[in-house]
């Protein structure tokens, strides 16, 4: 089945509205998986580290975002939502790559 133009522009604006503000991440939920996956605990309590580390990530994004160039935006935040645990800290680690590349 063709793809129609309109589509193609259709899906590129939802891609660049993503990417025009820093996506919100569920910390607490992530951090108690990523601490049961990794240290294999059940999934009580999240790690402090991690939600203080995340945490600062988001803040760091928020005085950041507009720095980063829209599409490395959009491209990271994609990323991330691949897999089920979005980080702040893997998001800003992946724009900053991105950054550094140019």
């Amino acid at each position: 089945m063709p793809i129609s133009i309109s589509m193609i522009i259709v899906s590129t604006q939802l891609v660049v509205a993503v990417a025009d503000q820093v996506p919100k991440f569920d910390i607490t939920r992530n951090c108690k998986l990523d601490v049961a996956a990794t240290a294999g605990l059940s999934v009580r309590e999240p790690d402090k580290s991690c939600i203080r580390d995340e945490q600062r990530a988001r803040q760091q994004l928020g005085n950041q975002w507009s720095k980063f160039a829209a599409p490395s935006r959009a491209s990271c935040t994609e990323n991330e939502r691949v897999g089920g645990t979005p980080s702040y800290v893997s998001l800003l680690t992946c724009l900053q790559m991105s950054t550094g590349a140019r």
